[in-house]
């Protein structure tokens, strides 16, 4: 009877191991897109430090990301669990921030002076030996981390819509793989990326004249060929990726924005485009709004 039952017992787990395993797979597609956007704001958000801070920079907005995760994991399934319709109107609130962050970065971008303090202010960092980074950085990794919340909560929020019939242990344990596995495969990425220039330099640096040293040697100085132009892409996109989240997590919010979006299935992502566009303006003028308000005050 012992033996029976414990093999029922494997018999189970295994099951539900390979339950998790599918559900797993699943979410991982329908976050893939969210991934992409996350990878372009993250590396976008940690690029500007000296080359010898980069990696600690990473490291800590991966802790960022972890703590994130290890609070949205919980907290995602309490609410579905008892106040479900409390998901959306946080998202919306989130999208509504990742749009304001987007406007509010084109709209000092288009009106910054080409000589402002502040267009100068990381690479003066960087060249002055006196100059204490410590700020710059937390500053970098503070904004990351922010951005980092907003997305991660949509990861969260999308998975536990493909694991919401199934049951409790499994919809943590999904969450919990999908939370491990984006974090160490984004910060991962990241992380290469930003070392890209310095790898290709180590390759260019290979001695002899064989066929593989003269491979290697063309190689690094192509990667470091592209990181400036890579570098910048990944600004654009990360631009774009708050505009296109922001705006999609609000079309999906209302109904006729919604509707709107599908009509023109198309061109969906342009509508989401637009969709976080006049958010973040609209969010940007009641911010400052607010703000000089308060200073009349």
């Amino acid at each position: 009877m012992a033996a029976s039952s414990l093999l029922a017992l494997l018999d189970d787990i295994t099951t539900m191991l390979d339950d998790v395993s599918v559900m797993s797979q699943l979410a991982a597609k329908k976050t893939a897109g969210v991934l992409g956007d996350d990878l372009a704001l993250n590396a976008q958000q940690v690029t500007g430090i000296a080359a010898k801070r980069e990696l600690p920079v990473v490291w800590a907005v991966a802790r960022g990301s972890f703590l994130n995760k290890l609070i949205l994991v919980p907290t995602a399934l309490i609410i579905s669990a008892f106040i479900p319709w409390l998901i959306v109107p946080l998202l919306m609130l989130g999208g509504a921030f990742l749009c304001y962050e987007g406007f509010e970065k084109v709209w000092h971008t288009l009106h910054a002076k080409p000589d402002t303090a502040a267009k100068k202010a990381v690479p003066e960092a960087i060249q002055d030996p006196q100059t204490d980074l410590v700020a710059l950085e937390k500053e970098k990794v503070k904004g990351a981390v922010r951005t980092d919340f907003i997305l991660s909560a949509e990861i969260i929020v999308i998975s536990l819509g493909v694991v919401a019939e199934a049951a409790l242990t499994q919809r943590i344990l999904v969450l919990s793989v999908i939370a491990v596995l984006m974090t160490v495969g984004v910060y991962g990425l990241v992380a290469f990326i930003v070392k890209m220039d310095d790898i290709g330099l180590w390759l260019m640096q290979r001695q002899g004249q064989g066929l593989l040293p003269q491979l290697n040697r063309k190689i690094g100085w192509s990667m470091v060929w592209v990181v400036p132009y890579l570098m910048r892409l990944l600004s654009i996109l990360g631009t774009a990726a708050m505009f296109l989240v922001g705006g999609g997590i609000i079309a999906h919010g209302i109904p006729a924005l919604h509707t709107l979006a599908e009509l023109a299935l198309p061109w969906s992502l342009l509508v989401n485009a637009a969709i976080g566009i006049v958010t973040g303006a609209l969010c940007f003028v009641l911010v400052n709004s607010v703000k000089l308000f308060i200073r009349k005050d």
